[in-house]
């Protein structure tokens, strides 16, 4: 079965099949992928966002639980790339 996909331009199907698409890549890293399918695979059935609710409250959830998991690393890593002047 075909998967559903983003939108973008593509030249070919044979330069597709060798290419990732790059917002399932960076999905993949956030390890919301399975909720991503899920929600694509409703879209695709019900062309409405709107009767996918669950599935896009599943999907954002679990890309909020990644931001916030990610929120200490940027917190610490932005005090060190910039740390305050002593003494003022």
């Amino acid at each position: 079965m075909a998967r559903p996909s983003h939108a973008r331009s593509r030249p070919s199907l044979e330069e597709d099949e060798d290419e990732e698409d790059p917002v399932d890549a960076m999905i993949s890293r956030t390890g919301c992928m399975a909720q991503h399918r899920e929600l694509q695979e409703c879209m695709a059935a019900r062309q409405d966002w709107r009767h996918c609710q669950p599935q896009v409250r599943a999907f954002g959830e679990c890309m909020a639980r990644r931001q916030r998991a990610e929120e200490p690393h940027r917190a610490s890593g932005s005090r060190q790339a910039h740390p305050s002047p002593a003494g003022n």
